[in-house]
């Protein structure tokens, strides 16, 4: 059976493990236009995520890399390509010292909201081209992914 389920049945189509394999696909391949197709020249897919992280507040590199799941090296690469862009900040933690607190900056808010913007504009883009009963479709299934993703 192929990721895509192209020959399945449509009884098979609502197995749970064949459903999680569409959705799964579904999800990853959606994921991963908007990251490629509104990232813009200003900032990479990583870059924006930490900057969406750091949007809730301040963290230490180590914090930010584990979220990523990268190592500590990859990620100062990133903060250091933020700070220098004046899209983050980096301090001194007042707690301690020996840990660098990075904060994002105004002008990383506002790069942040333009890329959020770019990839709601190009997802609505898409959905403007469905029909009426797809993108009726379409807002259930928003709703009940997340609603699974909450529990």
């Amino acid at each position: 059976m192929t990721d895509t389920n192209k020959n399945s049945h449509p009884a098979d189509a609502l197995q749970p493990d064949v459903l999680a394999i569409d959705l799964r696909t579904a999800v990853m391949r959606t994921s991963r236009r908007l990251r490629t197709e509104a990232s813009g020249d200003v900032l990479t897919p990583g870059q924006y995520a930490v900057l969406a992280h750091l949007r809730s507040g301040s963290q230490t590199l180590r914090q930010l890399a584990d979220r990523e799941h990268v190592q500590a090296p990859s990620m100062t690469r990133i903060v250091n390509s933020l700070t220098e862009k004046g899209f983050a900040s980096r301090s001194a933690d007042p707690a301690d010292g020996r840990q660098i607190q990075v904060r994002i900056t105004a002008a990383g808010e506002e790069v942040l909201d333009e890329a959020r913007s770019q990839r709601t504009a190009w997802l609505a883009q898409r959905v403007a081209g469905l029909g009426e009963e797809e993108r009726r479709t379409l807002s259930r299934a928003a709703h009940i992914l997340q609603e699974m993703s909450a529990r």
